[in-house]
């Protein structure tokens, strides 16, 4: 809300709606992956150990990415660039999560 605010009362207001939309979008994936017992495994990863330590890897790189696109977002946006691209990362990140959580059931 503060990051919305500062970059409104800059006169930014479309810059802060997209600052705030990914900001949203990230705390509800937060959410979302909070109440996760564990990973699952599936066939794609095969069994054992390194499947464990391959999915766990992999959630990992998803999620310093999506901290890295949704940081750089705002920090641009404070900075007062350009924040196109981060703004089609952070869309194109929501929106493969979402499917692949849709298609995967809550178990996700």
């Amino acid at each position: 809300v503060v990051v919305g605010a500062v970059l409104a009362a800059d006169g930014r207001s479309g810059t802060a709606l997209v600052a705030l939309a990914a900001l949203t979008g990230y705390a509800a994936y937060l959410a979302y992956r909070r109440n996760e017992p564990a990973l699952p495994l599936s066939e794609g990863f095969g069994s054992g150990h390194r499947a464990r330590a391959h999915l766990r890897a992999a959630a990992m790189t998803g999620d310093v990415l999506t901290v890295a696109v949704v940081g750089a977002l705002i920090v641009q946006a404070l900075r007062g660039a350009d924040i196109t691209a981060y703004a089609w990362l952070a869309a194109v990140a929501g929106a493969t999560y979402l499917l692949s959580a849709a298609a995967g059931g809550r178990g996700m």
